[in-house]
């Protein structure tokens, strides 16, 4: 499937899900999300932002910097704002982070190993979310929980399968264009992820981002009139939050309402209050996203807000030559 009907397809699934999420509920809901919003719950969303970004910047600084391409934290977390607005704006929801790791990659001389850096970083905070949301699920009850050692399973099989495939991949010799791509995987892995001074911090950063994210969604079920204990919203919010992050939406509308629509209605808590939270979540998010759109029109007269550090022979961070300029 070529680019432009891969990208179409995600529009149209989006498209779809929100459609069927209005022809059940109506129009309603959506309206009631966006006036349960008050300036003091907007200001609250942005300031739970704050913790969010800056961990999703440590943990691209961390994997970024085992590829060859580090980037500083401070220009790294103005990235990210800015990759956060793109992806809240913009059809698909990945826009942004493509964005990042091609600009990133070419202010530091390897566009692969940049876009690749982003890649491997949001591949690894989706595990660990994944992680997080399955213990949840096994605890907790919710309306998926007697299905969850199933999805287990099928996980757990797939990894395996996906380890012996890459684990046979040959070291030397002749190799085909898959088995070049498989083997680039597996070093991109091992060098980026596994190493015991980054997979650690992938961990917390992942765990503080999912827990602060959380919070927002708590504050905009309180928002809209949503009265259960935290307890039984956790798990709801956790399988909202893996739709949301299904690049199938139209600038982050879709499957998040879909996953809502569902799992409050099948929890009880009725369809109408699952969408109107979902919608004041998707619109806290998008006015926490704000300064994204700052940094992104003060980035339009320059290059290398991302700057690149580069080992000296003295093992100091060197930056390039390049990007001084920009420092």
């Amino acid at each position: 499937m070529s680019r432009s009907a891969w990208r179409s397809v995600r529009l149209a699934v989006g498209a779809a899900v929100l459609g069927a999420v209005l022809w059940r509920t109506g129009t309603g809901p959506f309206v009631g999300g966006l006036r349960s919003l008050d300036l003091w719950t907007l200001a609250l969303g942005a300031a739970l932002a704050v913790p969010v970004t800056i961990a999703c910047a440590w943990r691209w600084h961390l994997v970024a910097r085992e590829l060859g391409v580090g980037v500083d934290m401070g220009p790294a977390v103005a990235s990210c704002y800015r990759a956060q607005f793109l992806n809240t704006t913009l059809p698909g929801g990945i826009v942004g982070d493509v964005h990042r790791g091609v600009r990133h990659g070419r202010d530091a001389g390897d566009a692969g190993r940049g876009l690749r850096a982003v890649v491997w970083e949001r591949l690894a905070g989706q595990v660990v979310q994944v992680a997080i949301a399955i213990v949840v699920l096994l605890l907790l009850p919710s309306p998926v929980r007697s299905s969850v050692p199933a999805m287990l399973g099928v996980l757990a099989a797939g990894f395996v399968a996906a380890a012996l495939v890459v684990r046979q991949v040959p070291l030397t010799g002749r190799i085909s264009s898959v088995s070049r791509m498989l083997r680039a995987v597996r070093d991109d892995v091992r060098s980026s992820l596994l190493v015991r001074r980054v997979w650690p911090g992938v961990v917390l950063a992942t765990t503080v981002a999912v827990a602060f994210h959380l919070s927002t969604y708590f504050v905009a079920a309180r928002a809209v009139g949503v009265t259960t204990s935290p307890l039984k919203l956790l798990p709801l919010a956790l399988l909202v939050l893996l739709a949301a992050g299904l690049p199938l939406n139209i600038a982050g509308w879709g499957p998040r309402e879909g996953m809502a629509a569902w799992s409050f209605g099948a929890a009880g808590l009725g369809a109408d209050q699952g969408v109107a939270t979902a919608v004041a979540y998707g619109v806290i998010v998008l006015v926490a996203n704000l300064p994204g759109a700052v940094v992104l029109v003060v980035a339009s007269g320059r290059r290398g807000d991302v700057r690149s550090v580069e080992p000296s022979p003295s093992g100091q961070p060197h930056v390039a030559e390049g990007d001084r300029a920009h420092g």
